[in-house]
């Protein structure tokens, strides 16, 4: 039986990317060994999409109840949004993580499943 799901991301200052998932967006952590981090991960699902593109993509997106409310939690925190871009399926922005990385966050229109 499947118990999880993991996310791996690679970054050339994973240290930093690691501190920012546990200090800036206050994830809990656990530590691996080495001060190797693990954070939690909100509840989560997936969503598949078609793509022309034969190799496909996976990409990130962190969810939340009030988009606006969570650009000017993260600003004070120093954390810098783009635009919000109003799309069929929710409100969307781009966050941005150390080394410039560009994560999705929205606030979903749809049904969620990450709750079921």
């Amino acid at each position: 039986m499947i118990t999880g799901a993991h996310v791996m991301m690679y970054d050339k200052n994973a240290d930093a990317l690691r501190l920012f998932f546990r200090d800036v967006l206050e994830f809990p952590a656990v530590d691996a060994g080495g001060g190797w981090l693990i954070m939690q991960l909100p509840p989560a699902e997936i969503g598949v999409h078609p793509t022309d593109d034969a190799e496909g993509s996976v990409e990130l997106y962190l969810m939340c109840d009030d988009l606006r409310a969570t650009m000017a939690t993260l600003a004070v925190k120093g954390v810098s949004c783009g635009p919000v871009q109003t799309v069929g399926w929710g409100e969307l922005t781009t966050l941005e993580a150390p080394g410039g990385r560009k994560i999705g966050l929205y606030q979903p229109r749809h049904a969620t499943a990450h709750s079921l």
